[in-house]
Formats: structure tokens, sequence, C-alpha cells
């Protein structure tokens, strides 16, 4: 069982940065894979970065790619998503996951992931 709470959204401008984070509980954080989707108002809960179990892989929506880092730290059984020149394309909660192996079966799909958190809401005016 592994239980997910996140934290550092809020309300930013244009081009400003956040960093969320995502703390787990749990003895088998290692072996598995994170990543965090975001749902805006009225869409589908969509990919926006995964990592593997060990953190030498990691994987991110088209969109997102080079602005956004996610990263992890096994000791300390967290994750997290560095949001930087930050759209207000990019407004939505944004759910940590985590799947039940090192690997997701697909990065890309929510059925990937067993464990979800409860969501932080991140806005960005223009």
């Amino acid at each position: 069982q592994v239980h997910l709470v996140e934290s550092g959204g809020g309300l930013v401008q244009a081009g400003a940065s956040l960093s969320l984070s995502c703390a787990a509980s749990g003895d088998t954080f290692a072996t598995n894979a994170m990543a965090w989707f975001r749902q805006g108002p009225g869409t589908a809960r969509v990919f926006v970065a995964g990592i593997s179990g060990g953190g030498g892989a990691t994987m991110y929506e088209e969109s997102v790619k080079g602005r956004f880092t996610i990263s992890r730290n096994n000791a300390e059984k967290t994750a997290h998503l560095q949001m930087n020149t930050l759209k207000p394309e990019d407004t939505a909660v944004y759910y940590c996951a985590a799947a039940m192996s090192p690997y997701p079966d697909t990065w890309f799909s929510s059925r990937a992931y067993k464990y979800w958190g409860q969501g932080t809401q991140v806005s960005v005016s223009s």
C-alpha cells in the first residue's frame, strides 16, 4: 500500500516557476515508478511526466519538455515536479501517481498507476 500527498501548488503569473512535491508512505517506494498527471476543468486527466523506480529513466508529455523536470529522492520517499516558464494552459489540478512496478506498463495511461494523491491546484494567470 502506498499513500501519496501532494503539495506546492498555487497561483502564479505566466513565466513563473513552481515546484510540486509528492510525499509517499509505504516500504517499497523505490520499486514504484512515479508520475504526475494533470486535469483541467472539463478535461480528462492526462500524463505530464514520469520517472522510473530507480530514477534512471524519465518521460515527458511533449508540451512540457524543456520546461518541467521530474525527480525523486528514494531515501526521503519523495517525488518532485519542477515547473518553469509556466503558461496559462498549464492551469490544472496536478496529481501524483505510483505504479506497482519500477516501470509502468505504459507511461501515458492513468490505468498503469495504482495509487493516487488527492491533487494540488496550479493556476497560471496571463
